[in-house]
């Protein structure tokens, strides 16, 4: 059976994962940033090493797309001491803009992002991760029927109304 403290650090990484895709949402790297310990590894596709590197390298790609929404499904947490296992599996909706020779278009990727956990200082952080597409598809936006000027505007920054306190 499991103790308290167990749930609460399978909460806390949870929300480890949960800070890391609104950062990458919102472009907010500093938040990014907290989620790694210093010396961390990603394994994202064509990127592979330190965070500072992913960082610079996810900094640049998201600039081609002019929306990205991370919607986290199951999450598997195993704790040993200070250290645990996560398996988070998530849907990625990158939208690309039209241009004048291709139509607005969505690529929606499955992916899990497998990490590996410690805790330092109390704080748990992402030592390593390794992300793992498990299927993507690209779908053509054909208009619209959602007058989204008529809502709060979505921000790609911390101008974003969900960093409003």
């Amino acid at each position: 059976m499991q103790d308290v403290q167990t749930f609460i650090d399978e909460a806390l990484i949870r929300k480890v994962h949960l800070r890391y895709c609104r950062g990458v949402d919102r472009m907010d790297w500093d938040l990014v940033r907290s989620c790694y310990h210093p010396e961390a590894t990603d394994e994202h596709g064509s990127y592979s090493g330190g965070i500072e590197g992913f960082i610079d390298w996810v900094s640049v790609g998201m600039t081609k797309f002019e929306s990205t929404a991370h919607f986290t499904g199951n999450q598997l947490v195993e704790v040993t001491g200070d250290t645990a296992w996560a398996e988070h599996y998530a849907v990625v909706f990158h939208r690309r803009a039209a241009s004048a020779d291709q139509p607005a278009a969505d690529l929606i990727v499955n992916v899990r992002y497998v990490d590996r956990m410690e805790r330092r200082d109390g704080e748990w952080r992402i030592a390593k991760r390794v992300v793992i597409a498990d299927s993507e598809k690209i779908e053509t936006i054909e208009g619209s029927w959602l007058n989204l000027a008529l809502l709060q505007p979505s921000r790609r920054d911390a101008s974003d109304y969900s960093y409003v306190r």
